[in-house]
């Protein structure tokens, strides 16, 4: 059976701030992109990531987010330098963003800026927005990076500010919290996946007649099918069998 290969970059981006008023993005420019590659739920470690000098001022409210100062940037590629590989890193994939209009919005306005015709990125690529995502999951709470941090207890004692590629690597951890209902979570590379036997699992529990696609040896599902034999046999209340077909 062939690998349905499903390619995933979560982006994340810091800039010299916004405008209350008017255009948000407006004489604003990205001074960090930080993004992360997932294939078929495995994190790859194939990031891309750049520091950009933005040719102006960073706001005292920017500044106080991200700690990214005018003098750090000084010496880092403008925006136009690394444009290229960036449009290239995100070619034949989709892209998960929390908050997607903000940092679609800045990358735009970015390639406007150099009268190159790339369209808005939602036109070239699908989108999906965890901010909203997060918001149908739990209405009325406050869904930022740092509060689905604490609600699925993930350790971010290593993010003492907002950085990209930080950001980035913390938002793919939440994504695969927030869609584990979906897809099951692999941790193997992604070469031991295609050479994993694959197992079409049916499941009724959160979705009627939908087919869920487990990537597992052959070892790990005889060690899963013995162990749920010895919990059936010792508990007669097994919260599986619930929802079994």
């Amino acid at each position: 059976m062939k690998l349905n290969v499903i390619r995933q970059i979560v982006l994340d981006t810091e800039t010299t701030g916004i405008n209350n008023n008017g255009i948000f993005y407006k004489n604003h420019r990205i001074i960090e992109i930080g993004a992360v590659e997932i294939i078929n739920r495995h994190i790859t470690g194939n990031n891309f990531h750049t520091y950009i000098q933005p040719d102006r001022s960073i706001d005292d409210q920017a500044f106080a987010i991200h700690g990214i100062s005018q003098d750090f940037l000084k010496n880092k590629p403008r925006f136009s330098d690394i444009s290229e590989k960036f449009i290239s890193y995100l070619n034949n994939s989709e892209l998960i963003i929390h908050n997607a209009h903000f940092d679609i919005s800045f990358i735009t306005y970015e390639f406007n800026l150099l009268n190159i015709n790339v369209k808005n990125i939602v036109s070239l690529y699908k989108v999906i927005d965890t901010l909203e995502l997060a918001r149908k999951l739990f209405p009325g709470k406050k869904n930022t990076l740092d509060a689905l941090s604490i609600r699925y207890n993930i350790n971010k004692n290593n993010r003492p500010v907002h950085s990209a590629l930080l950001d980035a690597k913390l938002l793919a951890k939440i994504y695969f919290y927030m869609t584990s209902f979906q897809e099951s979570i692999n941790f193997e590379s992604y070469d031991e996946q295609k050479n994993s036997n694959m197992s079409i699992v049916k499941n009724n529990k959160f979705q009627k007649n939908s087919l869920y696609i487990r990537l597992a040896t052959v070892d790990e599902v005889k060690c899963h099918e013995k162990y749920l034999q010895y919990m059936t046999l010792n508990n007669n209340k097994c919260l599986w069998k619930k929802y079994e077909m």
